[in-house]
């Protein structure tokens, strides 16, 4: 896709507003936000709302470092009664077309020896994007906001050393439209992974969007309540991001923790959606 696809584009001016609101502080104006940003204040605005669908000005409450403790005192889900309650259906961004299964741990002991996977690169929502897949669906997503494409690329394949990679955007495309909501359509996963992992991630499907959890609960939702440093490794090996939102995965304190593709793309993910439930 061109360079000044609208989706990277508009990324590029969220990534340039969170840098602009920590500088500035949760009080600039829209007018001291658009300067720092050389744009008018009202080309400023229809940028933000095209992305977020929301102002300017609330969405600057969303991007603010203390966001994620807010998100823990109004949106924290217990991983055992999300299901149960309809948070992980009606209110799951993906739900509605969102299926997968896994690898076998035989396979995956096999580092993919065999596999064939597919990739390409498109824009999405939050920058340029690495997608990767195989015949069953999408086994890998990666941001590229905050590193190079040989970087993601690196990232990703080293993960399956032993597969067969071949660029092919075309195949994966309809899947990808999908999963970043410019149609409607079914998007499979294939998780290839170690079986503790696949118990994480499996986890953090559960999630609903807008919503976030601890690390410390999905622990206890996988039944190792004890592992919780095992978990936060398993949620930062996630090859999936964004369908599998590792991003909903939050520090008791109320810190966002880390993110394998940048805080800052972590931070764009949950004011997009916090943004998208109370539209």
């Amino acid at each position: 896709m061109p360079k000044d696809a609208p989706d990277r584009y508009h990324y590029h001016v969220m990534a340039r507003a969170i840098e602009a609101v920590d500088r500035l502080g949760p009080k600039a104006t829209l007018d001291q936000l658009a300067t720092e940003m050389s744009m008018s204040p009202a080309h400023f605005q229809r940028m933000f709302s095209q992305w977020a669908g929301v102002s300017p000005k609330r969405l600057q409450q969303y991007l603010t470092l203390g966001h994620a403790k807010v998100l823990l005192a109004e949106r924290f889900t217990t991983l055992d009664t999300a299901h149960a309650s309809g948070l992980s259906g009606s209110s799951r961004l993906h739900d509605l077309f969102l299926r997968w299964e896994a690898m076998s741990p035989g396979d995956f002991a096999r580092a993919g020896a065999g596999l064939t996977i597919r990739y390409g690169w498109f824009d999405s929502p939050f920058g340029p994007a690495l997608v990767m897949g195989t015949a069953k669906g999408i086994c890998g997503i990666g941001f590229t906001a905050d590193c190079t494409e040989a970087e993601a690329m690196h990232d990703l394949s080293r993960r399956w050393p032993d597969a067969q990679y071949v660029e092919d955007p075309e195949a994966l495309r309809p899947w990808v439209a999908s999963a970043f909501g410019a149609q409607q359509g079914e998007v499979p996963l294939y998780l290839i992974g170690a079986p503790f992992q696949i118990k994480v991630w499996e986890a953090l499907m559960r999630i609903p969007s807008g919503h976030v959890t601890t690390y410390s609960e999905i622990a206890q939702a996988i039944g190792a309540p004890k592992a919780v440093r095992a978990v936060g490794t398993a949620v930062g090996r996630n090859p999936i991001s964004y369908l599998i939102p590792c991003h909903r995965a939050l520090r008791k304190s109320g810190g966002l923790g880390g993110y394998h593709w940048g805080l800052p793309v972590k931070r764009a993910l949950l004011a997009w959606e916090s943004a998208r439930i109370e539209a």
